[in-house]
């Protein structure tokens, strides 16, 4: 059986998932990281508010991806909607990242 969902309901369905993986947001200097505990070395995603800049890190875009068999370009889309409706942001630039350090300053 074949089932056919908008791409609003499967943006729901993604940002259900990203809300599930209880991301901590940490606040430093003109970013905000979201990160899996407060003591990460690393982020998933980064936020600059002052560039309007988002970055993803490339093990959740491809956590994305796999999971729900994706392209890297829709993961990081869905990704991006998510993160724009989590800040009431909205940002047109954003890139890919093996590792985004978190710098505590």
């Amino acid at each position: 059986m074949k089932y056919l969902i908008t791409e609003s309901q499967f943006d729901k369905v993604i940002f259900k998932y990203l809300d599930n993986q209880d991301f901590k947001n940490v606040f430093y200097g003109h970013n905000i990281y979201f990160v899996n505990s407060k003591e990460d070395e690393y982020a998933q995603i980064k936020f600059n508010y002052t560039s309007k800049w988002c970055t993803v890190s490339e093990e959740l875009m491809n956590e994305v991806s796999n999971f729900f068999s994706l392209i890297n370009a829709d993961s990081i889309s869905a990704i991006n909607k998510w993160v724009e409706n989590k800040l009431g942001e909205e940002f047109s630039t954003s890139n890919v990242e093996r590792n985004i350090i978190v710098h505590y300053f």
